[in-house]
Formats: C-alpha cells, structure tokens, sequence
C-alpha cells in the first residue's frame, strides 16, 4: 500500500500518428504497445485505476479483448490532455470525484519506472502542487535535440520555463558553478480542478512558439511542480524505436503480458 494521494491514471490512445502510424497498436512483443504502457502503470501501488481513452473504435475493441479498461473520447481533442479532461468527466459523472489526483501516462512510454510515477503522485502530499511532471539530466546529444524539450526549475522546484532550445544558455556564462540541464519526460499529473483550468485555458503565445502546451500554464503564472529522476525512460516515437523496445523486452525475458 502506497503513502499519500490515490490516483487514476488515464492513458490517451491515438490511433493516428504521423512519424509511427497505428503504434498504439504495434504487437510484436505479444503484447499491444498500450498494453505494456496501462500494465506498467499498474505497477504503481499509488495508481488506484488505469483506464485507456482513445479516438478509435479499433483500439476499443483491441483494449476490451485484453481486458484493459476503455474509454471513448472525441476525435477532435487537440492534445492528450483534453482527451484525458473529456475520460476524467465521463468517469467523474459515472462514479463521483473520488480521486484526488488524475495522472496523464502517455500510451508511447511503456517504460516509466512505477516508482517514478507513485514519486510524482506523492508530490501532492504539498498542498500547493497542482500540476507536476517529471525531469531528468539531459542524455548525450539531447540539448541540441528540439525533440529532447529542456525544462529549468527555481529554487522550490517549480519550473520556470521548458523549451526545445537549449536551456540555460552558457553562452555568456561567468563560471563557477553550472545549472543542471534537465529533459523534461512528458507525464503530467493534475489535480482534477487544475486539469479542468488546464484544459480551458486558451493556447497561450509560448505555447504557441514551442509548440509545448505545458507553457499555457506557466504564461498565466500557475505552478507546474518538476520531481527529478535519474534518467529518463526511452519513449516510441519512430520505427527504429519500437524495434529498440522490442529488443529490449525480448531480451529481459518476460514474454506477452
């Protein structure tokens, strides 16, 4: 049993993507890939539920015939984070609020680290946490990456701003001693109230510029809690990725889930 808030985790499941097409579905491990991201996140002993939303009848039917919980969503959410907004709604008319956190886990991040996820949810033992996510140290070659978004945080572990520049900037530095550089892993955990301001509020102009919806919340001067990890897990976003996973699952030895 996990100190702290209980959550719901609600893992949105897009059926179209343009650099991996249908990669929610991908099953060469046995396994579809959003299995192995809702299974993982099980893992969690903070996570009280883990439901899928999706925009697809086909991956309705594939979540239903593994027994994973499904949801459906509109097709026209912008972001994952409205179709997490609109699943948290149906659940919440369904069943009542009962959970005090609602944690948005990617379907293409099979390999967060459970306790990282039960660290996050932890975070809103804080009362002042409304929104909070995940950094790491930048990997090698990742500063420059405008794939790898860079993310620096104040002194109380809020953060100031995320980009996919580098930042900080050492151009002009001084010496002494160096802020860390931290990539940003892209799961967000919310308290339902934030997830609906969230979800409201216009897309803001450094949103718009970074193409980061993160920002539209720190435009408006909320607080986005940062919890650093040791590394960040390898997320799917290529062929060449998904191979790497398969590899990696194949060799742990553990076999469909």
């Amino acid at each position: 049993m996990s100190d702290g808030p209980r959550a719901l985790a609600i893992v949105p499941a897009r059926l179209g993507s343009s650099r991996l097409p249908r990669k929610v579905l991908l099953r060469e491990t046995g396994a579809y890939l959003f299995e192995h991201t809702v299974r993982n996140a099980e893992r969690s002993p903070a996570i009280e539920r883990v439901v899928l939303a999706t925009d697809s009848d086909e991956v309705e039917k594939a979540a239903r015939s593994v027994d994973v919980e499904a949801i459906p969503t509109s097709p026209d959410h912008s972001s994952g984070t409205d179709r997490v907004r609109e699943a948290y709604d149906v659940l919440a008319a369904r069943e009542g609020a009962r959970w005090p956190v609602v944690v948005n886990v990617q379907a293409d991040e099979p390999e967060l680290e459970p306790e990282h996820l039960s660290a996050l949810i932890r975070a809103f033992a804080d009362p002042e946490v409304e929104l909070a996510t995940l950094a790491a140290p930048v990997a090698e070659g990742e500063a420059e990456d405008p794939a790898a978004v860079k993310v620096v945080t104040g002194a109380g572990g809020d953060a100031l701003y995320f980009s996919r520049s580098p930042i900080p900037s050492v151009s002009h530095g001084r010496g002494g001693a160096l802020a860390p550089v931290l990539r940003h892993v892209g799961v967000y955990a919310f308290r339902p109230e934030a997830l609906a301001a969230f979800c409201d509020l216009p897309p803001g102009r450094l949103e718009v510029t970074e193409s980061l919806e993160q920002l539209r919340w720190l435009e408006v001067g909320r607080p986005l809690r940062v919890l650093r990890i040791a590394a960040a897990p390898p997320g799917i976003d290529t062929p060449e990725d998904y191979r790497a996973f398969v590899e990696r699952f194949t060799a742990s030895g553990e076999g469909p889930e």
